[in-house]
């Protein structure tokens, strides 16, 4: 496999004579670069009256690898062949250097570029490509691939270094100035200043030339490795047009971190992205979208200041957001289109403070207040539209979301997060912090970690205001569509991608699953609709650790002998009979380790077999702060899902 590396370009602040000329002193060999044993000259000339020079160089580098690898190869230094070509005219030095040893079975290939600023001629640029291919290796083609890579990363860092510390030993010695050679016809029709360069090169503001001082003020601290694959997925999307312009280095970074910087991967996820940004038009959402009356008095959400590390802070009330109320005024549809625009805000807030703060910002922060939630907000519909809105922000605003505050999680909160963090990306997932008691503001690890204290909104008991609607209940005569049954309430196995299992109960029977709980004071949720025929649910637990049964016989655990309720076993949530169409959540704090047990029981009055669809899920401790006391299962049938 061929490893490729492209740096982006580096920016001296020196004119390209002083540059090459501290680039000659590091020949042959340098303090800085002891693996460099020393650089042989075989070749040398001189062409145009000495301003153009070709030299060829023979490198003896060492080995730095553990003593195995060096014994199985066989040798303790390597050489490589460099080829400079340098033009004082056209101020350019372009470099080449090629492995001489074991070139049958690997093949380097570098290639460097000194050359001076298009904009600046007092300033130099550098850039550097680079191929690794190790054909057949005795057998440990991995190891030096990863080695070879590893000592390139390391070389590269220490280019930037070793050229400064050569200017300084001239500036030392009173070499501050090199002449500059120019054609006699340049030198007659250019005019000389003596303007002050800009402190930002002309060149960052392209877009189609990256340099490193951009990327630490823009994009923040990379490996070179990682530099490399922008430079090279930035060139997959070179070719823009007015009027689909290529993405800028923010969002290719966003695609690059969200596919763990695979480029391909990336390549893939950013054409499909942007090919829906043309589809829908998103690129003239910012100027052309109208906020509906209906969303502007009633849905509680808005940007409000910065967290303490910059990003810009979004709040959302869900626990006062009528969520039937709005999909029913306005439509799914809608409700994605409104998230987009916030998405799209939330973009250009990120580029806004970059600015302000003078460090690079590339994601928001989420303030999520639950105060209120209630078993309504589980209204499938609705979350049916909230599973298709992630979907969607997922594909497209990836690595935009730094930190999900949710405040005052109340105790239904598990049940809603165990429907949709299946759905969130993983590395989504593990920026949300969860705060579940009422004072969220001072307790420990309270959100003034994160927020600065005169930022807190006075609902969390902070003393700024905010223009954030309070929500509430939408009426009834804005409502615009009743074609969202309510029976689509209703959940089926491919509605969760197979999340859900399936149960069928003889009169009698009973269906038990037993979760064994190594975690004190994680959170055990559960979901199910009883699709056919009543059925009694209750939860128990025991101090003993029990695996779950292979065999269908439909009896329980606790009637082996040695178990009796009260001593060793103990009924934790009281049975509840569920009645067909009845969708069922609830939650428990798991605050014991051992077993617990969900059971589902057939009456054995019932004239036929029950039917039921379940999923579980457990929250760790880790993932949840603050407490929870046990609840008690809570009801969405059809019936009480309507106002």
């Amino acid at each position: 496999m061929v490893q490729k590396y492209e740096s982006p370009v580096r920016i001296y602040k020196y004119p390209f004579e002083l540059v090459v000329a501290a680039y000659e002193r590091r020949f042959p060999t340098c303090p800085q670069m002891p693996i460099v044993l020393d650089c042989e000259i075989v070749e040398d000339n001189l062409y145009d009256n000495g301003a153009r020079r070709d030299t060829k160089r023979r490198c003896k580098i060492a080995v730095e690898a553990p003593y195995l690898i060096k014994k199985i190869i066989g040798v303790d230094v390597v050489f490589f062949i460099q080829k400079n070509f340098l033009d004082m005219k056209t101020r350019t030095l372009n470099i080449e250097a090629t492995n001489e040893s074991f070139a049958t079975r690997v093949e380097i290939f570098e290639k460097c570029r000194y050359y001076a600023h298009p904009e600046n001629p007092d300033w130099t640029c550098f850039d550097q490509t680079a191929t690794l291919d190790i054909k057949n290796f005795f057998g440990i083609e991995h190891s030096m691939e990863k080695m070879g890579m590893k000592q390139y990363t390391q070389t590269t860092l220490k280019g930037k270094e070793i050229i400064e510390f050569f200017v300084n030993e001239l500036k030392q010695e009173g070499i501050t100035h090199v002449e500059r050679q120019v054609d006699e016809m340049e030198n007659s029709t250019t005019p000389v200043t003596n303007a002050t360069p800009p402190e930002k090169p002309p060149l960052c503001r392209d877009n189609s030339i990256l340099d490193a001082d951009y990327i630490a003020k823009y994009l923040g601290q990379l490996t070179p490795l990682q530099e490399s694959k922008l430079v090279q997925l930035r060139k997959r999307f070179e070719h823009g047009t007015s009027e689909h312009p290529e993405p800028d280095y923010q969002t290719l970074l966003r695609f690059l971190r969200a596919r763990d910087f695979s480029i391909d991967k990336a390549t893939a996820m950013l054409q499909e992205s942007l090919q829906w940004r043309k589809e829908h038009r998103i690129d003239d959402i910012l100027g052309e979208y109208k906020t509906p009356a209906v969303v502007e008095k009633y849905f509680p959400g808005g940007w409000h200041h910065h967290d303490k590390d910059g990003r810009p802070l979004y709040i959302l009330r869900l626990g006062t957001m009528d969520v039937k109320g709005l999909l029913k005024s306005v439509g799914e549809d809608e409700l994605l289109k409104l998230t987009l625009h916030i998405c799209e805000e939330g973009l250009k807030l990120m580029k806004e403070a970059t600015k302000l703060y003078g460090k690079p910002i590339w994601n928001w922060c989420l303030l999520v207040d639950l105060d209120g939630l209630s078993m309504r907000h589980l209204w499938r519909p609705g979350v049916k539209a909230l599973l298709r809105i992630i979907e969607t922000v997922e594909k497209n605003y990836p690595e935009t979301m730094g930190r999900v505050l949710i405040v005052r999680a109340p105790r239904v909160f598990p049940v809603l997060w165990t429907i949709v963090s299946t759905f969130i990306d993983e590395n989504t997932r593990s920026k949300f912090l969860f705060f579940g008691g009422p004072d969220c503001m001072h307790a420990e690890d309270g959100i003034e970690q994160y927020i600065d204290t005169d930022k807190i909104p006075s609902f969390l008991g902070g003393s700024c205001s905010t223009l954030i609607h309070e929500g509430g209940l939408v009426p009834k005569h804005l409502y615009k569509s009743e074609s969202i049954e309510e029976n689509n309430g209703a959940i089926h196995a491919h509605d969760h991608h197979g999340l859900y299992k399936a149960v069928d109960l003889k009169p009698g029977q009973l269906f038990e699953l037993l979760i064994r709980n190594a975690d004190p004071k994680s959170v055990l949720t559960w979901d199910f609709e009883v699709l056919k025929n009543d059925t009694l649910f209750a939860v128990y637990h025991t101090e003993k650790e029990l695996e779950q049964s292979g065999n269908d016989d439909f009896s329980s655990v606790f009637d082996m002998p040695d178990f009796k309720e009260g001593a060793n076993y103990k009924k934790i949530e009281q049975s509840v009979k569920c009645r067909p169409k009845e969708g069922v959540q609830g939650s428990h704090e798991m605050v014991s380790t051992g077993t617990y047990v969900l059971q589902w029981m057939c009456p054995p009055s019932c004239d036929g077999p029950a039917q039921l669809m379940y999923f579980h899920e457990i929250l760790s401790s880790a993932n949840y702060k603050g407490s929870m006391t046990s609840l008690q299962s809570g009801f969405s049938s059809n019936s009480l899902q309507s106002r």
